[in-house]
């Protein structure tokens, strides 16, 4: 898709979204200019799921923008992804956080981390089940070099953005009774759900970050 086409996608999504919702652009597979299209309509969150392909993109874009770990994390990878990210969305076990917090430790660095529900309960997706999520909170109280600052949960996959509501309730839900909680690390107000179909329903439910790549980039080719 065509620079300007994509900028106006992006505007588009800006436009029809409260100001408090933070759009990151789902970057897997684009290039760096279908990227910086969307920058320079105003989103600069930018997501990504593979950090290799992340590493090209950023060499290119450079550090003016927030940059977005929104897939899993291969355990060789830890140590790049927290040089190279932001935020990372998918913690889901103790392993992973310690790993990311020893290497924040290395570079005098706090990571911001969302942990990953997996509110559809689906054995082949990464992510926690919403009634293991406390007990990974406190097992992680610990760790000073990360703090926790949001959830995030896809869904399973559906045409129908409205099927998930169900999902994007429980993790509100969830959301809300995690922030009882009182940890030194814990720091609750972030809700990252919904993509490109299912966006407004997710915002609907209390999302204030939302993953959005088709919407505005078009089908993968």
């Amino acid at each position: 898709m065509e620079a300007e086409k994509i900028a106006e996608n992006a505007r588009q999504v800006l436009a029809e979204i409260p100001e408090n919702v933070i759009v990151v652009a789902a970057a897997k597979t684009r290039t760096a200019l279908e990227v910086k299209a969307v920058a320079e309509a105003g989103i600069t969150h930018i997501g990504h799921n593979y950090v290799q392909e992340a590493q090209a993109m950023r060499n290119l874009m450079g550090v003016a923008y927030t940059w977005h770990m929104i897939g899993h994390i291969q355990a060789n990878k830890t140590s790049r992804a927290v040089r190279l990210f932001d935020v990372i969305e998918t913690v889901d076990s103790v392993e992973l956080a310690e790993e990311i917090d020893k290497t924040c430790a290395k570079l005098g660095k706090v990571m911001p981390v969302f942990i990953e529900v997996n509110s559809g309960r689906e054995e082949n997706k990464a992510g926690i089940f919403p009634e293991t999520a406390s007990e990974l909170v406190a097992s992680l109280s610990g760790l000073q070099n990360l703090e926790i600052q949001g959830l995030m949960t896809m869904g399973p996959f559906v045409e129908d953005g409205e099927v998930l509501r169900p999902y994007f309730k429980r993790t509100r839900q969830l959301f809300d009774e995690l922030k009882q909680m009182q940890q030194v690390n814990l720091k609750l107000k972030y809700l990252s759900m919904g993509m490109s179909d299912s966006y407004l329903v997710a915002i609907e439910e209390g999302a204030n970050i939302v993953r959005i790549g088709t919407k505005i980039f078009g089908s993968r080719t």
